[in-house]
């Protein structure tokens, strides 16, 4: 079920901050590549690509990220911010901020942010984001922002289908992609301009009260490295502050994040 019209989505679009210049494509490799070769081919802030499906749709670590036709949505905006590439990792924070509150709409109270980059429902994840940076020393170039939300997909591989949800397993309708695409756009847009006017403080508040680990015991497990502690806080570039049990103060700047107790 294709539950879009391309033409009125990108009229809907059609001057706005993001999507003012929309690429869509009904199946393609991946969103964030796609993006990647339009920002090194000077695409301006707020390029936006939309796909149908991918074939080599991917989350954090290089892991797979199921992306089947006619029910989610994958998407990739670029943005060309004014800041240090050391705090680029703000911008998937606002991110995950950004999409919580509008899947919130559709199941109020029940969304929470993971980090580095999920968005739950009740526990389970709906959303993940992927950002990836082109930079040179400290001056960013561009940064590209996937995100994929599961929509209205009713059936997950077996290996995820216990920790995977959708909107419409969740609320028991089918969702306009359409809609709630525009509507994404509209809240990143808003945040977007928080964060350049007023830096990153009022996004981090807003996170931090979203998340289902600040204040709670969590190990982190990072290749061959595990962190465990009471996790307190993120750090202006995106990094999760945990204290460990001889008190000793841990910056985790990526991984796999689990409450154990």
């Amino acid at each position: 079920m294709v539950d879009w019209n391309l033409d009125i989505l990108k009229k809907s679009l059609a001057g706005k901050y993001f999507g003012h210049r929309l690429y869509y494509y009904p199946v393609t490799g991946s969103t964030n590549d796609d993006a990647f070769k339009l920002g090194i081919a000077g695409a301006p802030e707020g390029t936006v690509v939309v796909a149908d499906a991918q074939t080599k749709g991917r989350g954090r670590l290089q892991r797979s990220w199921h992306s089947p036709a006619g029910s989610n949505i994958y998407t990739t905006v670029i943005l060309r911010p004014q800041m240090d590439a050391a705090i680029t990792p703000q911008i998937s924070i606002l991110a995950g901020v950004a999409v919580a509150e509008v899947l919130a709409s559709y199941c109020p109270g029940r969304v929470k942010v993971k980090w580095p980059n999920d968005i739950l429902i009740d526990g389970k994840k709906v959303c993940g984001i992927l950002s990836q940076a082109k930079a040179d020393v400290n001056k960013v170039d561009f940064v590209i922002l996937g995100i994929g939300i599961n929509v209205n997909i009713n059936q997950f591989p077996d290996e995820i289908s216990n920790i995977a949800t959708s909107l419409a397993m969740e609320t028991g309708k089918q969702i306009s992609r359409q809609q709630l695409i525009i509507s994404l756009y509209e809240n990143m847009t808003k945040w977007y301009k928080q964060l350049l006017k007023d830096g990153f403080s009022q996004i981090k508040e807003k996170w931090l009260g979203l998340s289902q680990m600040i204040g709670q015991k969590v190990q982190v497990i990072f290749q061959e490295e595990v962190i465990s502690g009471d996790a307190v806080d993120i750090d202006n570039d995106g990094s999760l502050i945990i204290i460990a049990k001889d008190g000793k103060k841990i910056k985790a700047s990526a991984g796999d994040a689990t409450i154990i107790g």
